[in-house]
């Protein structure tokens, strides 16, 4: 997390700082500030010091480069579209805003493309006119699917349901929107078939199967950007780490680098530490059946405060948190 300077009375442009109000955006502060007009407006940290915004939007010589500021358009209607609020304002001079489309979903649209009405839904209105079009799918291939025959019964979006076989024999119903797209390429067969095959494509050891450990990645849904590393209430960074089953705690940071270092410095010892050990223990293993008889692999952890205590079967080791 970056240091704290209080801007509070400090002038920008046509701004003046009242008060941090506690609350970040991009990992910035933003602050309360009042315009020469006499307008209240949030800030962040780095549009005050960059200049980006340095009034509320009064002044029309500049409204262009505020994105949001110069037009507020909430409650306004584009097509099926109603604006409920600002989204976001960006330094291009373009903002992006918050609709609820009339079936019900939300969509974030950007100034531009609701004045020239270039979206004027959620997607749904491209979708049912698609949905609505029924194309001749007969005897063609999805997957392991054969589409068969048109039905008189469509989807809850439009689409025409379809008659289908799969390769194993079996006979199912799919809308030709889910042929189209791909959702569906079997009866779920294939994926009964990878199931039962899985232990024989992954290598488990120790409750730890060492295909996942090599090819992690960042996780999707992280809000932090970063794998085992999450934003607690109080602002801080808060460090955990998955292996063999269980979860550890490995402490709590005010600082984002700091927090990520820790994550891989403790991911270093206990996962590629694993597989480094694993491989080694394989390689002997191989070229001697009765040492790996008399020398079973073993990798084992336990946490005592800010320690890590590792036995392997080579040998014993403690990593120290910070």
């Amino acid at each position: 997390m970056r240091k704290t300077v209080d801007l509070t009375g400090r002038r920008f442009g046509k701004l003046t700082v009242i008060e941090n109000t506690g609350e970040q955006e991009d990992h910035y502060w933003k602050w309360l500030c009042q315009c020469d007009c006499g307008k209240k407006i949030l800030v962040n940290t780095k549009r005050l010091k960059r200049g980006t915004i340095s009034h509320c939007g009064c002044d029309k010589k500049s409204k262009s480069s505020l994105g949001s500021v110069p037009e507020d358009l909430t409650g306004n209607r584009y097509g099926q579209l109603t604006v409920l609020r600002l989204q976001k304002y960006r330094e291009n001079g373009k903002s992006s805003w918050l609709c609820q489309c009339e079936c019900g979903n939300q969509c974030t649209v950007s100034a531009d493309s609701l004045y020239y009405l270039k979206r004027k839904s959620c997607g749904c209105l491209h979708r049912q006119l698609a949905a609505s079009e029924i194309k001749d799918l007969r005897n063609q291939m999805f997957g392991k699917l054969k589409a068969i025959e048109p039905t008189e019964k469509k989807d809850s979006k439009g689409s025409v349901v379809w008659k289908c076989i799969c390769d194993c024999g079996t006979e199912l119903y799919i809308s030709q929107d889910s042929l189209i797209q791909g959702v569906y390429k079997s009866c779920g067969c294939v994926r009964q078939d990878q199931q039962k095959n899985l232990h024989e494509n992954l290598t488990l050891v120790n409750n730890t199967c060492i295909e996942v450990l090599e090819k992690r990645k960042h996780r999707k849904d992280n809000t932090s950007g970063f794998r085992g590393v999450s934003k607690g209430p109080d602002g801080k960074w808060m460090v955990t780490i998955g292996f063999q089953g269980k979860r550890y705690y490995a402490g709590l940071y005010s600082d984002y680098n700091d927090a990520v270092e820790a994550r891989l410095s403790i991911e270093d010892a206990l996962h590629t530490d694993f597989i480094e050990t694993y491989q080694s223990w394989k390689q002997q293993a191989q070229s001697d059946e009765i040492w790996a008889q008399q020398n079973p692999f073993y990798f084992d952890v336990k946490k005592r405060g800010k320690e890590f205590h590792i036995h392997t079967v080579f040998g014993y080791s403690i990593v120290s948190l910070k």
